[in-house]
């Protein structure tokens, strides 16, 4: 769902926190967080994203059903900062996937991708060669792919092929009170991925978004 209104790629947490409030932090999948401090470790099924500037909800497997209690709402508006916005549909799409690994190669890029942890970046940085680097970058992309794959309980039971085509030099991102390596990366793979899924760290709140690129069939 993209929204006919306009926000701030930094403004993501907040339209994020104003979309709880509205449901009630008891509905869990819009949060991913239990009673308390404690954080509910699984692939998040509602993530908030910023698409051409435009707010934007997507929902994945039970997300997809459990969105509706904001929908169900009389008054779908909400505040962030000062501001209200109003929260009218721009478009909306629904689709159905099978999801499997397929024969076939599909390509893709990856934007503000939060690929490495503290342990992981430090590794990362030990490696003179683009190609080492490059090696550990194709691995993690790997573990994010069966990571969403164990989120919406699809067991990859075939290798999954991937190559990174094209690095940019990665940026830093502010991510809570921390400054985290971001990258953007096009690459190919067997698994077929939806439109703007998210993959790595911080995908409920607009980082790491998956577009395919046009010579997909």
């Amino acid at each position: 769902m993209v929204f006919d209104t306009e926000i701030k790629p930094y403004e993501i947490p907040a339209f994020r926190g104003a979309i709880i409030s509205k449901v009630g932090k008891e509905n869990i999948l819009f949060h991913n967080h239990l009673n308390g401090n404690a954080f509910l470790y699984r692939y998040p099924l509602i993530q908030y994203k910023n698409i051409s500037n435009r707010p934007a909800i997507m929902c994945v497997d039970y997300g997809v059903d459990e969105i509706h209690k904001y929908f169900e709402k009389k008054d779908w508006d909400i505040q962030i900062g000062d501001r209200w916005l109003d929260m009218r549909i721009y478009k909306l799409f629904m689709n159905q996937f099978i999801m499997q690994v397929w024969d076939k190669m599909f390509q893709y890029k990856i934007n503000n991708w939060i690929a490495l942890n503290q342990e992981n970046y430090l590794r990362y940085q030990e490696k003179e060669a683009l190609s080492d680097r490059i090696q550990i970058l194709e691995n993690t992309l790997k573990a994010n792919i069966i990571s969403f794959a164990k989120g919406i309980d699809w067991h990859i039971d075939k290798p999954i092929e991937l190559k990174i085509k094209q690095i940019k030099e990665p940026k830093p991102i502010k991510f809570k009170t921390k400054k985290m390596m971001g990258f953007d990366v096009e690459f190919s793979t067997n698994v077929f991925l939806p439109n703007y899924i998210g993959l790595g760290k911080a995908v409920s709140k607009g980082f790491g978004i998956v577009r395919q690129l046009k010579n997909n069939h």
